[in-house]
C-alpha cells in the first residue's frame, strides 16, 4: 500500500485535519453489503458487528427501517427548529425528493471512487446499516468503515461540482452522526470534483473529520424532537 504524504490545507476548518500517512490496517476481513470478503481490514465483531440492522443490498428492508429511524442523511439537514418539522413531516407523509443527475452520477461515482479509497488508504465500502448503542431508531449507513486494531474508522464519498474552501456544514453533521452511531472518533471524507459530469480531479480530495461531541449531542437532540414529533403525527 502506498502512503499518502498530500495535505489539503485550504480545505481544513476547526473540526478536520489534513489527511497524512494513514495508519496501516491489520489483516483481516471485513463485512461489505452483509457478504464477509477477505480485505485487509477486520471484519467488525463485538458491539459494532451486533448493531448491524441489515445491508442496503436489501434495498425495501434498508429502505423501511431508515424510514423509521434518523440517519445520516436526516442529521446533515438538522440545524435549525424548521429543519426538525421539515424532516419529521418527510418522515410521516414521505419525501417527494427521488434523486436527480447529480445524485445519479454520485452513485455511479461511488463504487470508482471506494476503490481509490481501499487502494490507497486500506478502508473498504461498507453498505450496512447500523443503530446507536443507546437508541435502535438513531440509524447510519457509511459509506466505508474498518477496524484498525481497536479504532472504528469510518469514510464519507462526495462528488462535487464546485471548488470549496471549507467542508460545507451539512456534510459535517452527517459524519459527526455517523461517528456516534459507530463510535468513531475520525472519518476519512473523499470528494471528487466535476464540471457537467465530467471529473475534473486527477485524483480525489481527502480530509479527515475529528468526532465532535458537543456537535454530536445537538444532533441528538435534534433527532430526538423529530422522534418524538413523529410518535405524534405531527
Amino acid at each position: 500500500m502506498k502512503r499518502r504524504t498530500e495535505s489539503f490545507e485550504t480545505y481544513v476548518v476547526r473540526q478536520t485535519r489534513p489527511a497524512m500517512a494513514p495508519s496501516l490496517p491489520v489483516e483481516g476481513t471485513v463485512w461489505k453489503s452483509g457478504i464477509l470478503e477477505e480485505l485487509r481490514n477486520s471484519r467488525p465483531k463485538g458491539p459494532v458487528a451486533s448493531r448491524i440492522v441489515c445491508s442496503s443490498e436489501d434495498r425495501d428492508n434498508w429502505l423501511a427501517e431508515r424510514r423509521r429511524g434518523i440517519t445520516a442523511t436526516d442529521a446533515a439537514r438538522l440545524a435549525t427548529p424548521t429543519s426538525v418539522k421539515a424532516v419529521a413531516a418527510d418522515k410521516i407523509y414521505g419525501s417527494s425528493f427521488s434523486g436527480n443527475a447529480f445524485t445519479d452520477f454520485g452513485r455511479q461515482r461511488e463504487p470508482v471512487i471506494a476503490d481509490w479509497m481501499h487502494r490507497e488508504h486500506g478502508i473498504a465500502s461498507c453498505g450496512l446499516l447500523f443503530r446507536s448503542e443507546g437508541n435502535p431508531r438513531h440509524l447510519a449507513t457509511p459509506d466505508g468503515l474498518a477496524e484498525w486494531g481497536e479504532e472504528v474508522v469510518l469514510a464519507e464519498i462526495k462528488t462535487v461540482n464546485k471548488t470549496w474552501k471549507r467542508i460545507p456544514r451539512n456534510y459535517l453533521r452527517q459524519v459527526w452522526w455517523q461517528q456516534y452511531v459507530l463510535g468513531a472518533q475520525r472519518t476519512l471524507f473523499v470528494w471528487e470534483r466535476h464540471e457537467n459530469f465530467v471529473v475534473q480531479d486527477p485524483e480525489p480530495k481527502f480530509v479527515w473529520i475529528d468526532r465532535d461531541d458537543a456537535e454530536i449531542e445537538k444532533l441528538v437532540k435534534l433527532a430526538d424532537e423529530v422522534l418524538a414529533r413523529v410518535h405524534h403525527g405531527a
